[in-house]
């Protein structure tokens, strides 16, 4: 595999953030809090090892919804298993694929799970018989038993976990520290240092697979990149990170998020971000081509790419003076969509966290970011955060 590298030196550690500016995005650390231990991978190649192995062992089959026979068996009443065309021995399915089944047939899982297994097979063989589709889509993988992971519609377009991790390794190496991309470190809330250089253990990875999907977050923490100053005079400092997740077995799409950020807490918090970019793509019939001419090339790019374009809209979105006075700031966020109420928040909160009135359009963007930080219901947020990200654009 192809690694990039960097030729410039590691940044002296721990270095002073500030994650007053910026957003906040929880989503690592959704994942952080659900995972336990024996999804925690503390290398990317111990985690390639994982999902490559069930993938080795597994076949994907097309076959007609007709032919599968629900069966409870007499050694085993709680438990149901299907006979498939192509197999002497009964196939198990697994807690996720049951449900896939039960949506496939118009059947409620959660109330088929109630249900002794024999009643429950009853049920589910005449969707079966009923089922307009007609095909499905089957993986099997073979560990000991025959295991039924998914069941899909023939269309599905499987992108493996495999490969996914496979693509983060060529840009990312192991993802302890042999390339400048890595687990991050942790930020000290008691001084606001971040300090990158961390051992990855258990409690630290952001490196996760289940049985039904993967997800990797790393970053570039010991090359932070300065784009301007703070009102103290200090250097307000960035560094760059991605984070992407899959499921082979559909329960949810593939997707890329590319940011910059200052800090990253013990539980995996993400803190102070900017220029958030997102891209997901369904497990549709083309999925798997959309993966090798779009995803994986916008991670590369990323990855190898100069933070100067970043920079420069940072600096000229400090430069560019929009308000002078107290009836310009109004008027500026008012005619820009912004409610009375927070148009007043937004001003106050510049002059409080910055030390002045605002004035240039990165002001602006610091208060609007602020403000979406307070509002308790998502939608609220998500909009003054993607308002603020329009104004930022608008200086690039």
């Amino acid at each position: 595999m192809t690694m990039m590298t960097s030729a410039a030196p590691p940044a002296p550690a721990p270095y002073k953030v500030d994650i007053s500016r910026g957003r906040n995005i929880g989503r690592v650390s959704s994942e952080w809090f659900s995972r336990p231990e024996d999804e925690r991978f503390l290398s990317l190649p111990e985690l390639y090892a994982k999902v490559r192995g069930r993938a080795d062992s597994a076949t994907t089959r097309i076959i007609e919804s007709r032919a599968v026979r629900v069966e409870a068996r007499s050694e085993d009443p709680e438990r149901l298993s299907l006979v498939v065309p192509g197999r002497d021995d009964p196939v198990a399915p697994t807690n996720w694929s049951f449900g896939q089944l039960c949506s496939l047939v118009g059947a409620p899982s959660s109330y088929l799970r109630t249900l002794p297994a024999a009643l429950a097979g009853i049920n589910m063989q005449h969707g079966l018989l009923a089922h307009r589709g007609e095909q499905v889509k089957l993986l099997e993988t073979n560990d000991g038993r025959t295991e039924l992971r998914a069941v899909t519609g023939p269309d599905y377009g499987r992108i493996w976990d495999h490969e996914l991790v496979a693509a983060v390794m060529r840009i990312a190496g192991d993802g302890s520290g042999d390339t400048r991309w890595k687990v991050p470190g942790v930020l000290d809330w008691s001084t606001m240092h971040y300090n990158p250089y961390v051992d990855v253990s258990t409690d630290t990875t952001t490196l996760y697979a289940s049985d039904r999907d993967v997800f990797l977050f790393l970053v570039d923490d010991t090359h932070p990149i300065e784009a301007g100053r703070l009102p103290n005079g200090e250097p307000d400092l960035f560094f760059r990170g991605f984070y992407c997740w899959n499921s082979e077995v559909g329960s949810k799409t593939l997707g890329i998020a590319t940011f910059y950020l200052r800090a990253v807490c013990m539980n995996r918090n993400l803190w102070g971000v900017e220029n958030f970019e997102e891209i997901s793509i369904r497990h549709s019939k083309f999925a798997a081509n959309r993966f090798a001419y779009q995803a994986e090339p916008a991670l590369t790019r990323f990855a190898d790419s100069s933070p100067a374009n970043f920079i420069e809209g940072i600096r000229t979105a400090r430069a560019r003076i929009v308000a002078r006075t107290d009836e310009d700031r109004s008027a500026f966020l008012r005619n820009r969509g912004f409610s009375k109420s927070d148009t007043g928040k937004i001003i106050a909160t510049v002059l409080d966290e910055e030390g002045h009135p605002a004035a240039s359009l990165f002001d602006f963007v610091q208060g609007i970011t602020a403000v979406a930080r307070g509002k308790v219901h998502q939608d609220d947020r998500l909009e003054l955060e993607t308002k603020a990200r329009k104004l930022l654009d608008r200086a690039n």
